[in-house]
């Protein structure tokens, strides 16, 4: 029975004070959303390995006597959670370094290629949380964000350049067709006005002439699908009105005169 209270006891205490080292650490405004989580991951730690020693000692173990036992079962522990650990600490280091910290809009590619792409909601023990636009949650493991290409458009700046490709005719006014890619972009809700939009000519394609439009956002964790798409339909409409071609692809078909294609010619003239 006494065993039992004071595990239940040191239990009970530890979760209380763990909760109060998080709600002081709360009220130290000077830290930064890394520095709290940070702080937040020391204090659990300290916390409960001062409850596990407390309760130790008021149970009286002679940790002395269970010398082997406890060095094999250590072991154990030790290769079973090896990963558990190598994420704590990879976790711990992210945060110290401040290469990532909640709220932080990333792209982490992994071995095979796959890119992932949100915002980070939560770093934990284990994982990170990053929440996509759909609203899918993806758990990447600290480890990864260690030795994995990570792209964090919120490291330094907020600010994210955005690319839009537009392709007019040959026959169009280049020069007032780049005045109304720079009106349609001016004209989005979140684009910015400083830096202001540019457009540069591209490339020369097969049917077009390519342009690019850049323009500045400072809230990329809202997406930027959204928007290219505001950009383009203020840039249809500004087309349309003022007689700027988006052509279709062109093709040169070249026909072989050979028998088959004498009788047809001979047929359509009888027509």
């Amino acid at each position: 029975l006494v065993v039992v209270l004071v595990i239940v006891g040191i239990f009970i205490a530890a979760r209380l004070g763990n909760r109060a080292g998080h709600r002081l650490l709360r009220k130290v405004t000077r830290l930064n959303p890394s520095e709290e989580v940070l702080g937040e991951k020391l204090v659990t730690i300290v916390v409960w390995t001062t409850a596990f020693l407390m309760g130790v000692d008021l149970l009286g173990i002679d940790l002395t006597a269970l010398a082997v036992f406890s060095g094999a079962f250590g072991l154990a522990i030790g290769f079973g959670l090896q990963k558990t650990f190598g994420n704590l600490i990879a976790g711990i280091i992210l945060l110290m370094d401040r290469s990532i910290k909640p709220g932080d809009v990333i792209a982490v590619t992994d071995m095979a290629g796959n890119e992932t792409f949100g915002q980070i909601r939560k770093i934990g023990v284990r994982a990170v949380s990053i929440i996509t636009r759909d609203e899918k949650e993806y758990l990447i493991p600290n480890e990864n964000l260690m030795i994995n290409q990570v792209e964090n458009w919120s490291y330094s700046s907020r600010r994210v350049r955005v690319q839009i490709p537009v392709g007019i005719s040959y026959n169009s006014d280049i020069v007032k067709a780049e005045e109304l890619m720079l009106e349609a972009a001016r004209g989005a809700k979140r684009v910015l006005a400083t830096p202001p939009p540019t457009a540069w000519l591209s490339d020369y394609g097969e049917s077009w002439l390519l342009f690019t439009i850049h323009c500045w956002i400072v809230d990329p964790e809202d997406g930027v699908g959204n928007v290219k798409s505001e950009v383009l339909k203020r840039l249809w409409v500004l087309f349309k009105a003022n007689g700027i071609e988006v052509p279709f692809p062109q093709r040169d078909l070249n026909l072989r005169d050979n028998a088959q294609f004498e009788r047809l010619i001979a047929a359509l003239e009888r027509r």
